[in-house]
């Protein structure tokens, strides 16, 4: 199915990406030209709806929300997509890269967990968040890249898990100004906190400890995807590049002492151009 994209819906992809994922637009520059907007369409659908629960004023309109993007999926794959500046890019990578159905809808299903004031229950819970939403992306955009050995995918999850992990423990200070932690309960109950006093009273040692808990399993996650590297085919490396950028993201909590309230968690990675460039070039992501 042909597929009009206008020139808008990709300035409106592009701009909405450059300006809210900085570091996955860094990566677009070492795609094929001819796959970057398929990439850039996965990236603003991201966005899309990773911002459901905190662009709305009650949770339930979040989900009304992920609910339009379920029906949006469908329609996508049912050949009728919706007139919107997002939808339509998203349809042509859809249909031109024959991306899985089934991992939008898990994304989406992961998402659902937005809505919900309660931190997960244990850190398996989180990873297992991090796996559908950041994780699934990767596997996505390792399909428009052509992609789509075992080994690739396998790498993508645990590298797009590990991505996920670092930037649920860098969003922290975000979900506490909106009431929220995402943080694992069974973690902080260890280290005698609460969800409530992350919100209340921000960074402690007490918080530094299960940081570095939820750190050593990005950490873990990483090498297993780095331990793929030689049987992962070169057209791979664009979508893998964050794991890159997830070691200068690890080494700024380390020098932080894992305190996630630190300004330096927050600032974007002084070396990431250099990072991505060296990564590319060796295939070390």
């Amino acid at each position: 199915m042909q597929i009009q994209v206008s020139p808008d819906a990709l300035a409106y992809c592009a701009d909405s990406v450059r300006a809210a994922d900085s570091d996955r637009f860094a990566t677009l520059a070492f795609a094929p030209a001819d796959r970057r907007p398929g990439l850039l369409a996965l990236y603003a659908f991201n966005l899309e709806v990773a911002k459901s629960r905190e662009v709305v004023s009650q949770q339930l309109i979040g989900s009304i929300r992920l609910q339009w993007w379920r029906d949006a999926i469908a329609e996508i794959y049912e050949g009728t997509p919706r007139r919107h500046q997002v939808v339509q890019p998203l349809a042509e990578a859809v249909h031109r890269f024959d991306l899985d159905r089934s991992t939008f809808e898990a994304l989406l299903e992961a998402r659902e967990a937005d809505m919900a004031d309660d931190p997960p229950g244990d850190i398996d819970a989180l990873a297992a968040y991090a796996r559908d939403t950041a994780g699934g992306l990767v596997r996505l955009a390792l399909q428009v890249l052509g992609a789509r050995d075992a080994p690739a995918m396998a790498a993508g999850e645990a590298v797009g898990t590990a991505w996920g992990l670092v930037g649920l423990i860098r969003a922290v200070p975000f979900h506490a100004r909106m009431r929220r932690c995402a943080m694992p309960a069974d973690l902080l109950a260890e280290a005698g906190l609460t969800a409530h006093d992350v919100v209340e009273r921000g960074g402690s040692l007490a918080l530094s400890g299960v940081v570095r808990r939820v750190a050593e399993a990005a950490e873990a996650r990483l090498a297993a995807g780095r331990a793929l590297r030689r049987e992962v085919p070169r057209c791979a490396l664009p979508a893998l590049l964050c794991g890159a950028l997830v070691s200068g993201h690890l080494a700024q909590l380390r020098r932080a002492g894992w305190n996630p309230f630190d300004a330096r968690v927050a600032s974007p990675l002084p070396s990431r151009a250099w990072r991505l460039l060296a990564a590319s070039v060796t295939g070390r992501f």
